[in-house]
């Protein structure tokens, strides 16, 4: 689901809870809304906000591990291809064509990551995208170094290219990371009970519904945060991909 929608989803349960609660506050017999009833009901909606609070904690970090791991993943394989690349330009003019090849990929690689958009980020780890990045380590292996300090530079060569590969799968799975939908309808249920409890003992009145309106506004905020954050590569919270950028400017030279 679009993490707007599913923004927008929550916010129209958590805050439908709370006219709910406005609702049954006025409805509801005397006695259900007593002060001995009112103090079972904050407790017991202490202990559910309790709970809401260290899951939305969980989220929080989670996702911000997911996108700072990422982050990591793109500065590393920016580091990786330029690191080929100045092995190679090492090894000699003879792999100047293996160069504008390298260089040739990454930019195509680049474009695509950096579009955010997830039919072209799924066509990288197609038959095309993956062919590419054979042909270039076939090339790689089949050099036949003249010397013992190219037989390093090769070496060398092909350690950074399965280097620069595995950070290029492990940014790519990472695309589609969510939130467990189980979680989730666990949380959003948790909350709506809270704002319905919120809502049975507040008075009726403009300040009263801005004020839930704009708590659930928060939570919605929240949650919309989380899955931007889940998925580092698309969406409006991306992670910056200057370092590649930075990278190809480098290449080649």
């Amino acid at each position: 689901m679009n993490h707007f929608l599913l923004s927008l989803v929550v916010f129209g349960c958590v805050f439908g809870s709370a006219v709910l609660g406005l609702f049954l506050g006025k409805v509801l017999p005397e006695h259900h809304l007593s002060n001995e009833s009112s103090s079972v009901v904050r407790l017991a909606t202490g202990l559910i906000g309790t709970m809401a609070a260290m899951v939305l904690g969980l989220l929080v970090s989670s996702a911000k591990n997911m996108y700072d791991t990422t982050s990591g993943d793109i500065v590393r394989n920016a580091a990786g291809v330029i690191n080929v690349d100045r092995a190679l330009a090492e090894y000699g003019p003879e792999v100047q064509d293996l160069r504008a090849l390298l260089k040739r990929n990454y930019i195509q690689t680049v474009d695509v990551i950096a579009s955010g958009d997830r039919s072209r980020l799924a066509s990288l780890t197609g038959p095309e995208a993956v062919g590419r990045g054979e042909d270039f380590r076939r090339r790689l292996k089949d050099l036949a170094p003249r010397d013992e300090a190219q037989r390093e530079l090769k070496t060398r060569s092909l350690q950074y290219a399965e280097d620069l590969l595995t950070t290029h799968w492990l940014a790519l799975l990472r695309v589609h990371g969510s939130t467990p939908t189980t979680l989730l309808v666990a949380l959003v249920s948790w909350l709506c009970i809270i704002f319905c409890a919120f809502g049975l003992f507040a008075p009726l009145n403009g300040m009263t519904v801005s004020a839930l309106a704009m708590c659930a506004l928060a939570t919605a905020g929240a949650l919309f945060l989380i899955e931007e954050m889940n998925s580092p590569l698309e969406g409006m919270v991306r992670v910056s991909f200057e370092p590649m950028h930075e990278a190809i400017a480098h290449l080649g030279r």
